[in-house]
């Protein structure tokens, strides 16, 4: 007889895209891992071991988080598929050299309780777990998020030898609010003309910064390899480092419209880091062609703008999870039509 098929069984079918691969999403973690170990090496490298504490310390913290809580849920563990360890990465490239040692245990946890578990485990999650961790340690603990920075062993916090402020993106900052400041013009237009001269360093990542966020070259390697793999594609970070390139050329100067630093707002910060590794997030990111260029669109926007009028200098992180809430939308309306339709 038979086996009789319910309507239940007939109509259960997961979200598009419906491909077969071999890639297992514990395939896809690991070489997320191994593509990340570059700019690991390169952050002790240049804040020291207390960087790779951090590290550590952020992904410890994320598999018992994970682990605790799917014994308490009752369901099939999947630690093994190394996504904990990822987001216990990211969310410790996102902290600043100095910060207590307690601040990537309430990250991780944060970003794998309330991120990740809270809304049913990975596939589910509707933003970045990792952003969304580095979001609330920055709500709940902004001065440490701020201005707990270390300068690179090798070199100053901003790259420049007259500054000694945080980041370069805040010396840009306080620079452009200098300019109209009488008695502190001067200053802020020979900064701006050392910023412009420091491209060496940020290319490299002898700069402040977050630990994993300043080598533009480290982060560059583990991005081809990803892409070479064919695990994130090209569409997000492309209109993403292209619409800050365009958006701070003309709106990001110093001396009005169209006399901004592209390369500089390129290098500096968090863009690549979240751009290649955070934005292109497959569970939070589009999954249409259209969808991931409007994504990345959005994400330049939002970055440019929190830059500019925003109350910090950075805004890569605030602008994915934001953009992160239209994917749905996006999915929706931009989905492909059927063959033949």
């Amino acid at each position: 007889m038979e086996e009789q098929i319910t309507t239940k069984e007939i109509l259960s079918v997961s979200s598009a895209p419906h491909i077969r691969a071999k890639d297992t999403t514990q395939k896809i973690m690991f070489a997320v891992v191994i593509s990340l170990m570059p700019a690991l090496l390169g952050s002790v490298y240049f804040f020291g071991v207390r960087a790779l504490w951090l590290t550590l310390i952020s992904i410890i913290t994320a598999v018992i988080t994970e682990w605790t809580i799917l014994k308490l849920r009752k369901v099939e563990t999947t630690l093994s598929n190394g996504s904990a360890i990822v987001t216990g990465i990211l969310l410790a490239f996102n902290l600043p050299g100095g910060v207590p040692w307690w601040m990537p245990v309430a990250g991780s946890f944060f970003a794998i309780s309330i991120g990740k578990q809270a809304f049913g485990g990975l596939g589910f999650n509707p933003m970045n777990p990792a952003l969304l961790g580095r979001a609330f340690l920055l709500a709940s603990w902004p001065v440490h998020m701020t201005t707990d920075w270390t300068a690179p062993i090798y070199g100053t916090k901003s790259g420049i030898s007259a500054i000694t402020t945080a980041t370069p993106l805040a010396v840009l900052k306080e620079a452009i609010d200098n300019l109209s400041v009488e008695d502190k013009a001067q200053q802020a237009l020979q900064t701006i003309a050392e910023l412009k001269g420091s491209y060496g360093n940020l290319f490299l990542g002898n700069v402040g910064g977050c630990i994993g966020e300043t080598s533009v070259l480290l982060l560059l390697i583990g991005a081809i390899y990803l892409l070479y793999k064919g695990y994130i594609n090209y569409r997000i970070p492309l209109s993403y480092i292209a619409t800050v390139a365009i958006f701070t050329y003309i709106f990001g100067g110093p001396n009005g419209n169209f006399s901004g630093d592209p390369l500089f707002h390129i290098l500096s910060g968090g863009l690549i880091v979240g751009a290649f590794f955070m934005a292109t997030d497959m569970v939070t990111s589009p999954s249409t062609s259209k969808g991931q260029w409007i994504f990345g669109l959005g994400c330049g926007i939002f970055t440019v703008i929190i830059r500019r009028v925003g109350g910090y200098p950075e805004g890569v992180s605030y602008s994915i999870l934001l953009m992160n809430l239209t994917t749905p939308l996006l999915d929706r309306y931009l989905k492909v039509k059927p063959f033949g339709s």
